[in-house]
Parts: C-alpha cells; sequence; structure tokens
C-alpha cells in the first residue's frame, strides 16, 4: 500500500489532477470532498480516453468531478492483499483507494504493488 494519499477536490481542475498525477509518477488521485471523504477517483485512463476522444479541452476548463469516478470500490486496512487483490479482479480496477471507518483516505494499493508482492515471494521462494 502506497501512503500517503494523493488528492484532489472535486472542483480542481483536470489539467491539476493530471500534474499532480505526472509529478509524482502515480497512476491515479482520490478525489475528496470538504471534509477529506472520498467521493472519486481519477485514473490514468479516464485522462486517456478524454485525449481519445478528442476532448483535450477538459483538461483547462472542466472540474475533476466531471471525469471522475463516482464512490470508487474501497478498502479497509485490515483486508489481505488477497482481499485487495480479489475485489481489483472482480471490479476489474488497478487502483484500489484503503479508506479508514470515516471514509477518509489512508493509502492506495495499485496493480503495481501486488505484483511487486508476487515477485518478492517468487525470489524468496526460489531461494
Amino acid at each position: 500500500m502506497s501512503s500517503p494519499v494523493l488528492t484532489v477536490k472535486k472542483e480542481d481542475s483536470v489539467r491539476e489532477a493530471a500534474k499532480i498525477m505526472y509529478n509524482n509518477r502515480i497512476g491515479s488521485v482520490v478525489v475528496v470532498d470538504d471534509d477529506g471523504r472520498v467521493v472519486g477517483i481519477v485514473t490514468e485512463r479516464d485522462l486517456i480516453y478524454l485525449i481519445a476522444l478528442g476532448k483535450k479541452e477538459l483538461f483547462t476548463e472542466y472540474p475533476v468531478w466531471q471525469i471522475m469516478t463516482e464512490n470508487p470500490i474501497t478498502g479497509r486496512p485490515d483486508e489481505s492483499v488477497i482481499e485487495a487483490l480479489t475485489k481489483m479482479k472482480e471490479a476489474k480496477i488497478r487502483h484500489l483507494p484503503v479508506v479508514d471507518d470515516e471514509n477518509r483516505p489512508m493509502g492506495m494499493v495499485s496493480i503495481r504493488d501486488i505484483l511487486e508482492i508476487i515477485v518478492s515471494l517468487t525470489q524468496s521462494i526460489s531461494k
């Protein structure tokens, strides 16, 4: 799990979300409300779809709430890697925000995190 989670507000521009993702070499940002609760997620795929659809103006003119996935699937800090991976597989997602009891972001599990665990386990088994 990656922590801290980088977030944006619903009113922030799509461009701002893209800059945060680019500058931090991450594939998603969590969208939070004024109380810091998760209300959405913006991923690199969302940005690619905008470009593919010829909607480049959305990068500067639109707030993230217009492209985010609302109420994303989330994980809990006490869930196992297998539980997280199962959620991700069933929902066909590559980023799983981990939230506390008040739906505030605590971390992010990405498919990259899962792959790193698999590689690490494979290497330790083969030793």
